[in-house]
């Protein structure tokens, strides 16, 4: 039987700090035949000059200017050969079993599943990773595992993912005018189709947090704007693979979500998302909030807390300035 290969897709945007160890956590990997495809976005440091000085035949490197981590990964995957394809931020680590253990999870099943793994976060060095099991970490539907993501305000993160490429082909590219949340698009689309999602306990993440120049760490309007439309996306994936009572309370946990993250920028997209949450049947919860500003919003509302939250912000960074 032949032994699948496996393409890395790797968009790199100012990642010259990182990359190194995420490129050797690839070329580790105990399975014989893996490839990583390292897009460099218009990087402003030396993340070229990094990535062209693995010298392994297994790394190829390809040099565009800033269209944007969409556009990066639309181009890596036309450039990827593989049967499988993992999309692997240029700042995380993986373990070395993690193509191995999939690969072999999948031979077993039917075609047209997915697999996934274990993830934690980490900020400074991986030792200090940090894993948060979920319920949802098991065989599941791939409906089910949305809903249960949704309904948890929880996540698994895009690299933990091994992904048949004939799954990638029939849901379309990433969407390339999208930035914040573009993989809430992307990613239910390709699960949207699977058969089934099998979970592998044995296999690992290291997700680098608490970068200020990550993407999701960008809050502009225009940000609010992709982040919108990217929930309007993956929300209407969900519902049209299963619309049910849960579903569509999972997808109104979403949206209200998103009024929170956004308060109390962008007024307009908020009136939109409330019109979703109300056709869905909410409002269901009361926002996901740290101790501190919990405390806070008990004596003066969520509204206010938010409000104070971010002047607080902007005080910091003005005396950092």
């Amino acid at each position: 039987m032949t032994v699948p290969l496996v393409s890395f897709l790797t968009p790199a945007y100012n990642a010259a700090a990182y990359l190194p160890d995420t490129v050797r956590s690839v070329l580790a990997q105990t399975h014989p035949r893996v490839e990583v495809i390292v897009v460099n976005d218009g990087s402003r440091d030396d993340t070229l000059a990094v990535a062209r000085s693995f010298t392994d035949p297994r790394v190829k490197v390809i040099d565009q200017e800033n269209r944007g981590q969409s556009a990066a990964e639309n181009r890596a995957f036309r450039e990827a050969q593989g049967e499988y394809v993992v999309h692997l931020d240029a700042d995380d680590l993986i373990s070395p079993n993690k193509v191995e253990v999939q690969v072999r999870r999948l031979a077993g099943a039917e075609p047209g599943c997915v697999s996934f793994h274990p993830w934690g976060r980490f900020v400074g060095h991986p030792r200090g990773t940090r894993a948060v099991p979920q319920p949802f970490w098991r065989d599941i539907a791939p409906v089910d595992l949305l809903t249960e993501m949704w309904e948890q305000h929880s996540m698994v993160q895009g690299g933990c993912y091994l992904l048949p490429r004939a799954l990638v082909e029939q849901a379309g590219p990433w969407d390339e005018s999208l930035s914040l949340i573009n993989d809430f698009d992307f990613f239910p689309r390709v699960l949207a189709r699977a058969r089934a999602v099998l979970f592998c306990p044995d296999a690992f993440l290291h997700y680098r947090s608490g970068l200020a120049s990550a993407l999701s760490a960008t809050k502009s309007d225009r940000a609010w704007d992709s982040a919108f439309r990217a929930t309007l996306a993956g929300t209407g994936t969900l519902l049209a693979a299963g619309d049910t009572a849960r579903s569509r309370k999972a997808c109104s946990r979403v949206w209200e979500e998103f009024i929170f993250a956004c308060y109390p920028a962008v007024p307009e997209l908020r009136r939109r998302a409330r019109e979703q949450v109300r056709a869905l049947g909410g409002p269901h919860f009361s926002p996901q909030m740290g101790p501190k500003m919990r405390a806070l919003a008990r004596l003066v509302g969520w509204k206010l807390a938010k409000r104070i939250e971010r002047l607080a912000r902007r005080l910091t960074r003005a005396k950092k300035a």
